[in-house]
């Protein structure tokens, strides 16, 4: 079996290495299964050194030249070989627990695709409370975060990938469309707990609690319309790091 780690990276050459580094100590978890794994970093168009510190991260880098966090998971998924693909965001650092958790559910033979909880690092308890929240839905929804996502490849093919009108939240949309699949073929969308992910709260950190609630509360009362609104979704896109 062939897994490939697909990172979307943008303006990102202060958290990258860490990401890279964490990833790599985790990946024997798969190869002392004999799994063999690649790492796919896609710069979505950085105006930094993603790109290079990526490279000397040990990481196969493409380039996405539209500024979009789905095109970019796409253009990695594109070049990726693996028969599953795990995307991650450059921002977050996997342990070697949660890659064990990941590759025995892949191995498992009953799983089309999933995800993780999350434990955030640095900010306030709003930003946990925020987590703990997400966590319960996601595990009584089964829906995955973006930061963290394992899927057959030709499952992701099959439903045609990220959606490319959404700016945010792509990962909710293919997760919809994922189901139907795991329905059909009679199998599960699973959310691993044990093994939280450690991901950064820097948001909290860079925008006012009036900004973050402002496009939690205008989420909330018409998701699509703010998904696939640019603007609306500045928080991912103002180049704020």
């Amino acid at each position: 079996m062939r897994l490939s780690v697909v990172i979307p990276a943008f303006n990102e050459e202060k958290l990258l290495p860490a990401t890279l580094r964490a990833v790599r100590a985790a990946l024997p978890e798969f190869e002392r299964r004999g799994w063999q794994a690649e790492i796919v970093v896609c710069d979505n168009h950085s105006t930094d050194g993603t790109a290079r510190v990526a490279a000397e991260g040990g990481a196969r880098v493409v380039f996405e030249s539209v500024n979009m966090i789905s095109r970019a998971r796409n253009a990695g998924a594109a070049a990726a070989n693996g028969d599953w693909l795990l995307f991650l965001d450059a921002d977050s650092t996997p342990s070697p627990a949660l890659f064990a958790a990941t590759a025995e559910a892949m191995a498992s033979g009953g799983v089309l695709a999933g995800g993780t909880t999350l434990r955030m690092d640095g900010g306030g308890w709003s930003v946990h409370a925020l987590a703990a929240v997400w966590n319960l839905v996601s595990r009584l929804a089964r829906r995955f975060a973006g930061s963290f996502i394992f899927v057959r490849a030709d499952a992701f093919r099959e439903v045609g990938g990220f959606s490319e009108r959404h700016f945010a939240g792509e990962e909710l949309d293919l997760a919809k469309r994922l189901h139907r699949i795991a329905r059909r073929d009679g199998l599960a969308i699973r959310i691993l707990s044990a093994t939280p992910l450690l991901t950064s709260a820097r948001k909290a950190r860079l925008y006012t609690p009036r900004e973050l609630g402002r496009f939690l509360l205008r989420a909330a009362l018409r998701p699509e319309a703010t998904m696939t609104d640019r603007e609306a979704c500045a928080p991912w896109y103002d180049g704020r790091r």
